[in-house]
C-alpha cells in the first residue's frame, strides 16, 4: 500500500500547493509595496520552496530546436524513427543540405534507472554539432498497459539489437551509466552470430560493467541485501487510476530517494541557497537552480522484472565480468567481439559507478585489437559530470567524436588516430 499512500499524500497536499501559488502571486505582485520588502520577498521564497519541493515532475523535454553546424545554426527536429511499447527511439534530424557529406550516426542509449532520457540533454546538445543524433526514449513503466507484457532485462537486450537493425549499417553507440551492461552484451551477441548491424564502435560511459572494482556505497547494498530484499521492500504495484495500474514496478519515487539520500546535504544546502537568491533578486542562480531540479526530481518507474533481474545480474551476481552472464539462455561472451571499436569513459569522482569499473570492460574484449581500443578517466568529475556539463562538452565530449570519426567504416583502415596522440589531446 506504500505507493497507494504515496499517491493519496501528494493528493492531499493539492490545496496547500494551490494556497501557496495563491500567496506567491499576491506577494510578488508590483503592485503590491510589499513585493519591494524583504518580508514580501521571504514570503514569496518560501511559497515557491513549498510548492517546488511538494510537485510532482512531469516528464521533461528536450527543447533543443537549433544546433550549429559548421558553424551555421541549423534547425533541429525531433522524430521518432523507431517504436515500442516501453521505448522509443528519437532522431534530432537537422536541416542539412543534400550535397553536404553524411555525419556519422550515434545511438545514445539513455539509462533506465529512474530519470528521464532528457537527463541527457546536455549529452545530445554537445554530439548534435557533429553527428546524426538518435537517443533511447524509456516509457514510465506506470503508464504501459499491463496488456503489453512484461519487460526485463532479455528483453532490454533484444530491443537494442533491434534498434541497431533499425538504424543499419555504420552506427555507433554511446552507452551512459546502466545500459552499458546490456549495450556490452548486445554487442557481444551480435559479434558472436555474425551480425553485420553490429555498431562500428561502442562508447561505455560511467557504467557498472564490474562492481568488485572499487565498490560504492550502491554496489555494497546490493551485495549486502541480496536479491530477496529488494524484492521484498523496493517492489510495488501501480495504484489507479494510471495506466499501468496493478503492473508491479520499482516506482522512480524510491530511487529518488536513494539518489538524494547518498548526498543529502548538497541537496539541503542547494535548497538554502535557493531561498537566498530569491531573496536577494538573483534570479540567474535562481533558475540555475529551477533548471537542474526540474529534470532531477522528474523520475519514471521501471518495471519490477527489468529491476530485479538487473540488480541481481550486475550488482550481486556479477554476471558478466564473472563469465556467467545469459541472454535467453545462451551464454554472453564479450571475447566474440572482435570488429567493434571500443571507448571506455570514468569519471574520477563517480560516487555511483567507482573507478575501474567500466575500464574492466577493456579487459573482457580481449580480442578487440589495441589500435581499436581507448580509456579516458576525467579528472574532478564525478558521475554526473562523465556526461554532462563544462566538462564533458570541453573534453570528454571531443574524444567522442574523434573516436567515432575514426572508427567509422570508410575511415577505419586509413585514418585512424594513434593511441599515444589520443591519450595526449
Amino acid at each position: 500500500m506504500f505507493y497507494q499512500l504515496y499517491e493519496l499524500n501528494h493528493a492531499a497536499l493539492q490545496p496547500y500547493r494551490a494556497f501557496a501559488d495563491a500567496t506567491k502571486l499576491f506577494y510578488d505582485n508590483p503592485l503590491n509595496p510589499l513585493s519591494q520588502t524583504v518580508v514580501g520577498r521571504s514570503i514569496t521564497a518560501m511559497c515557491e520552496l513549498f510548492e517546488r519541493t511538494t510537485r510532482a515532475y512531469g516528464k521533461p523535454v528536450f527543447d533543443l530546436p537549433t544546433t550549429l553546424v559548421d558553424g551555421v545554426e541549423t534547425d533541429v527536429k525531433e522524430k521518432i524513427v523507431w517504436s515500442k511499447p516501453f521505448c522509443k527511439v528519437i532522431h534530432f534530424k537537422r536541416s542539412l543540405a543534400a550535397k553536404r557529406p553524411a555525419d556519422p550516426k550515434i545511438l545514445v542509449i539513455a539509462p533506465m534507472s529512474g530519470h528521464y532520457a532528457t537527463l541527457l540533454r546536455g549529452t545530445v546538445e554537445a554530439l548534435l554539432p557533429h553527428a546524426e543524433v538518435y537517443i533511447t526514449d524509456w516509457v514510465d513503466a506506470r503508464t504501459v498497459p499491463l496488456s503489453d507484457g512484461d519487460f526485463d532485462l532479455d528483453d532490454y537486450i533484444d530491443y537494442v539489437i533491434e534498434m541497431f537493425h533499425a538504424l543499419g549499417e555504420d552506427t555507433h553507440v554511446v552507452a551512459v551509466c546502466q545500459p552499458s551492461v546490456p549495450v556490452l552484451a548486445a554487442v557481444s551477441i551480435m559479434e558472436a552470430n555474425g551480425d553485420h548491424f553490429a555498431p562500428s564502435s561502442m562508447t561505455l560511459m560511467g557504467g557498472p560493467i564490474d562492481t568488485r572494482k572499487n565498490p560504492t556505497a550502491v554496489n555494497k547494498l546490493a551485495e549486502e541485501k541480496g536479491i530477496n530484499w529488494f524484492r521484498d521492500n523496493v517492489i510495488m504495484s501501480v495504484p489507479w487510476p494510471h495506466a499501468g495500474f496493478m503492473r508491479d514496478v520499482y516506482p522512480g519515487f524510491l530511487q529518488l530517494s536513494g539518489f538524494m539520500s547518498m548526498n543529502l546535504d548538497r541537496h539541503i544546502t542547494a535548497h538554502k541557497e535557493f531561498f537566498g537568491h530569491l531573496v536577494a533578486e538573483d534570479g540567474d542562480s535562481a533558475d540555475k537552480h529551477r533548471e537542474f531540479y526540474d529534470e532531477y526530481l522528474a523520475v519514471m518507474d521501471l518495471t519490477a522484472e527489468f529491476y530485479l533481474q538487473t540488480v541481481d545480474t550486475v550488482f550481486v551476481r556479477q554476471a558478466l565480468p564473472k563469465g556467467e552472464m545469459t541472454h535467453r539462455g545462451a551464454p554472453v561472451d564479450p571475447s566474440a567481439i572482435r570488429n567493434v571499436a571500443l571507448l571506455t569513459v570514468e569519471g574520477e569522482n563517480d560516487d555511483i559507478s567507482g573507478v575501474g569499473q567500466t575500464k574492466a570492460a577493456q579487459t573482457l574484449c580481449v580480442n578487440i585489437p589495441k589500435e581499436m581500443r581507448m580509456h579516458y578517466l576525467q579528472p574532478k568529475v564525478g558521475h554526473y559530470g562523465v556526461f554532462n556539463g563544462s566538462r564533458f562538452r570541453s573534453e570528454i565530449a571531443p574524444r567522442i567524436v574523434q573516436f567515432v570519426n575514426d572508427h567509422a567504416q570508410v575511415n577505419r583502415r586509413s585514418n585512424v588516430t594513434p593511441i599515444g596522440k589520443r591519450a595526449q589531446g
